[in-house]
């Protein structure tokens, strides 16, 4: 395959939320999104399994949201992996990476258009070293404490792409 290919999709309905803070399951024209508060960090937490044709580069993560209300003001989002694997990761434990992030993006001008912006991650530490066929956890949070958009992010849909 491509490096530039489609290697995972998370959608609202995958979210297995955290015990503290979790981004809340909600409906927007019967499209299921995830409604991330404008005043508290929230979370998204999704597993899966890096796929056999996975090359072993870097990936971006792509998160599609569109805004309750909002229709100005900038929104910033954080990403983090982490590795379950074979024997890397204690289940009784949290172990994702460093946050990697998009700030001040200008929230689209019309409430419920949906946006789309990316994170980029290194291969390594910055993904927490996950391996071809390795299971892992990707945590999306809506960083509220830094962003200036008024109301609930809709979180839509999460791509990851090897690049």
């Amino acid at each position: 395959m491509a490096s530039d290919d489609t290697l995972l999709i998370f959608l609202p309905t995958n979210n297995e939320p955290p015990s503290s803070n979790p981004m809340t399951l909600d409906t927007r024209n019967l499209h299921p999104v995830l409604d991330a508060d404008a005043s508290t960090d929230e979370s998204a937490v999704f597993t899966g399994v890096m796929p056999r044709h996975y090359a072993g580069g870097g990936v971006t993560v792509y998160i599609h949201y569109a805004m309750s209300s909002a229709t100005s003001g900038n929104i910033d989002w954080d990403a983090q992996f982490e590795r379950i694997g074979d024997q890397q990761q204690d289940l009784d434990s949290d172990g994702f990476a460093a946050v990697q992030s998009v700030n001040n993006t200008t929230v689209p001008s019309t409430s419920g258009l949906v946006d789309i912006v990316s994170i980029a991650f290194t291969d390594g530490a910055q993904m927490d070293s996950i391996a071809v066929g390795e299971s892992f956890r990707l945590k999306i949070t809506r960083d509220a404490s830094a962003d200036t958009a008024a109301g609930d992010a809709e979180l839509v849909a999460v791509e990851i792409k090897e690049t």
